[in-house]
């Protein structure tokens, strides 16, 4: 049978900022292992974890420079889920999206013949550079290379995005009612939450937590494959998914996974189950025409349908969890 939700917990709390209540989640914690008989995680036949990529107030509250359409539903959803589930879920692991001021996706690193900076969801191409439409603040021979590699790549274009997941700022942490989540999973469970940090590196971008858009620069080596993280997820027999957004981070992430196994060992992409009911795509920018690869809704479809194909499983936070 599912677990009822911790006292504490508010579904109308999914969306708001607020200093999370450790003393009440605690207490609630010890209260609730006691009466709902909880094992330690350790003592688990069949591990389960549930992985959550940029689930933090960046992209998850309304207001935020990233804000996604649809986040709050989702992470009540999730909330939901994670707590029905509790007894069940081996371990946490978040991916937390984490960025500086000068970074080649944000404003501060390029300018145009008057010296402005690029409005955010402005797409900078090779051939921008080159003809001078848009120079690169620091590094430029170095930026002009990260452009060509990543439109080589032939997953992006360079969009600049507002400055958002700054360290040391509120919209880096997870949302409230999340972090709550965390704790009270680690406190009820007996084991720590697993936090993995992305996206520092001024020179790439790092939609994926498994690997940068570009890992080498004109030489320089700017990022490289998560094998620590990859190791520590294929200990889960199962590998639930879930954050923001479908188009983008966790897309890319998913994207990073199935290439791997499907290297190594395709009879893992099983593991693999995707919440597609606790994700939502970046809404398209208004361009007309739009180009293809800006239509984020239909970009995050398509690729969900791709991983089904791959092997992976796509599930909805009311499905009953198998045994």
């Amino acid at each position: 049978m599912p677990l009822p939700a911790p006292r504490f917990h508010d579904d109308a709390r999914a969306g708001q900022l607020y200093l999370e209540r450790v003393a009440e989640v605690s207490q609630e914690a010890h209260r609730y292992a006691a009466e709902h008989r909880v094992r330690p995680a350790r003592e688990d036949k069949v591990r389960i974890a549930a992985f959550g990529i940029d689930a933090q107030v960046a992209f998850c509250t309304p207001g935020a420079s990233l804000f996604v359409p649809g986040a709050v539903e989702d992470t009540q959803r999730t909330l939901r889920w994670l707590y029905a589930h509790l007894d069940r879920l081996t371990g946490l692991v978040f991916s937390l999206d984490t960025h500086r001021a000068f970074q080649i996706f944000h404003p501060a690193w390029w300018k145009d013949a008057e010296g402005r900076p690029p409005a955010p969801m402005t797409v900078i191409t090779a051939k921008d550079v080159r003809e001078g439409r848009w120079r690169a603040t620091r590094h430029p021979e170095e930026s002009l290379a990260y452009c060509e590699g990543l439109e080589a790549s032939g997953r992006y274009v360079l969009t600049i995005w507002p400055y958002h997941a700054l360290l040391g700022g509120q919209s880096h942490a997870l949302v409230p009612a999340m972090y709550e989540a965390s704790l009270f999973h680690a406190l009820v469970r007996d084991t720590p939450t697993h936090f993995e940090l992305k996206g520092e590196h001024p020179l790439t971008e790092n939609y994926s937590v498994m690997a940068p858009e570009v890992t080498e620069v004109k030489g320089q080596r700017v990022g490289e494959f998560n094998a620590r993280l990859m190791e520590h997820l294929m200990t889960f027999d199962r590998v639930y998914v879930f954050g923001q957004a479908s188009s983008h981070c966790v897309l890319s992430t998913l994207r990073d996974l199935q290439q791997y196994l499907e290297r190594t060992d395709r009879s893992k992409l099983q593991r693999i189950h995707i919440l597609e009911d606790a994700m939502s795509p970046v809404p398209a920018p208004p361009l007309q025409p739009l180009p293809p690869g800006l239509d984020f809704p239909r970009v995050a479809k398509e690729a969900l349908e791709g991983f089904r194909a791959a092997g992976m499983r796509v599930v909805r936070t009311t499905d009953p969890m198998a045994p």
